[in-house]
């Protein structure tokens, strides 16, 4: 159970010095009744905020990341940059008809590559269906990404190989297995016991829409009661579809916990930085066994919420701008150069870099073949099942007799 005297994140701000709007359509553009202070190290335009260290047993949150050096940023910028690159050319797949649909993630890259990059190889991530940065960090292949949005596939990777759970697109379903897996790992001894090759924290990441089903509520409270070693990485875009957070909450999301009995946290989604060490944080407590920690990743869903959806309908542009100027990529390239960790050559590497991968992403995806018509009845159930048995026999012999596998298929 939870030991007294555990290390609690603590709510509320290193800085105060960019508190931003709940919501533009609240009010102005950067008026709202709400500005709960929130987590930031880095500052829109690339400066250091430095707050000073945490008194007590644990350092600050800037002290999380001292020890980051020029290579260690200059990796995070490399996969923000890749992952949007993936994302761009992921919706012009789409838009081609090479995909069936797909769920944008620009401007959200910070709130997946910070925490990604603070995870122990051993962690297990359950994501919802657009945690493309966490995938790349953690070595999913880009062409595996895609092929549940192309219907060839109803996974598309093993999560044993990379520690992430398939995508999830029935909303918050998947933060309940989250929990459970986390208590899984509880009962195997896998927590609290100093070992850190062996200490074990699952991360859920969902949507601020997410918090309004009622699968978050009970995985909060099985996660409480049990002390789960689960981080519940809410990423708050500020929009579930076209519903905006002012409509599903009225208070700020980050407080959800508290009345299950687990602290939370609100974190500058845009600043990889304060993302990385939030997250260092509500692992080091799972992995010592002090229970979880609900994560509000406050940041901005810069596209659509997926290429069927028309954000345009129901966002002001001048919203769009504010979140523009806060694009998370350039404010680690401001950082970069403010401390003198930028290099010319290195940039021009990385845009080639990213050339490749779209050229790849485009031939791997359009090399996908269709599946196998009957694979639909491969993974119903996990043992053999009379009717599923019985719905393929006579599925493979309506295929034989009419000869046109493709025309069933449709």
């Amino acid at each position: 159970m939870r030991t007294a005297g555990a290390a609690q994140p603590r709510p509320g701000a290193a800085s105060e010095g960019d508190r931003v709007p709940h919501q533009a359509n609240a009010g102005s553009v950067g008026e709202s009744a709400d500005v709960t202070p929130l987590v930031q190290l880095v500052t829109p335009t690339g400066e250091r905020v430095h707050e000073p260290d945490n008194a007590g047993d644990r350092p600050g949150y800037a002290a999380r990341v001292a020890h980051l050096g020029a290579d260690d940023l200059r990796a995070m910028y490399r996969d923000m940059v890749l992952t949007r690159r993936f994302d761009d050319e992921a919706t012009a797949l789409q838009r081609h008809g090479e995909l069936a649909l797909y769920a944008q993630s620009t401007g959200q890259e910070a709130a997946q590559v910070g925490p990604a990059h603070a995870l122990a190889p051993q962690d297990m991530v359950f994501p919802s269906y657009r945690e493309h940065g966490i995938l790349h960090v953690r070595g999913v292949d880009p062409v595996d990404r895609l092929r549940l949005y192309r219907g060839q596939d109803h996974g598309g990777w093993d999560p044993a190989e990379h520690n992430v759970s398939l995508y999830t697109l029935v909303i918050g379903s998947h933060v309940l297995h989250a929990t459970g897996y986390a208590m899984g790992v509880q009962r195997d001894g896998a927590v609290g016991t100093g070992d850190p090759a062996r200490d074990t924290a699952v991360v859920a990441c969902f949507g601020d829409g997410a918090t309004s089903q009622g699968d978050v509520s009970e995985a909060l409270v099985f996660a409480a009661v049990n002390d789960a070693p689960v981080v519940f990485w809410c990423q708050n875009n500020q929009w579930a579809i076209s519903e905006p957070t002012t409509r599903q909450s009225s208070a700020p999301l980050y407080r959800r916990g508290e009345g299950f009995g687990v602290p939370g946290v609100r974190v500058d989604g845009n600043d990889v930085l304060a993302c990385y060490a939030v997250m260092a944080e509500a692992l080091e407590r799972a992995h010592a066994g002090h229970g979880p920690t609900f994560v509000e990743a406050y940041t901005y869903r810069m596209g659509a919420h997926t290429t069927s959806d028309d954000p345009t309908r129901y966002r002001e542009r001048a919203e769009e701008e504010y979140w523009r100027r806060r694009d998370p990529i350039e404010r680690l390239a401001a950082l970069l150069r403010a401390e003198g960790h930028w290099d010319e050559q290195w940039a021009a590497d990385l845009a080639a870099e990213a050339d490749a991968l779209g050229e790849s992403l485009r031939a791997g995806v359009r090399a996908l073949g269709a599946p196998e018509t009957t694979s639909m009845f491969d993974h119903v159930y996990a043992t053999p099942h009379a009717q599923v048995t019985a719905e393929r026999e006579w599925f493979e012999t309506y295929e034989s007799e009419t000869g046109d596998a493709a025309e069933v298929a449709r």
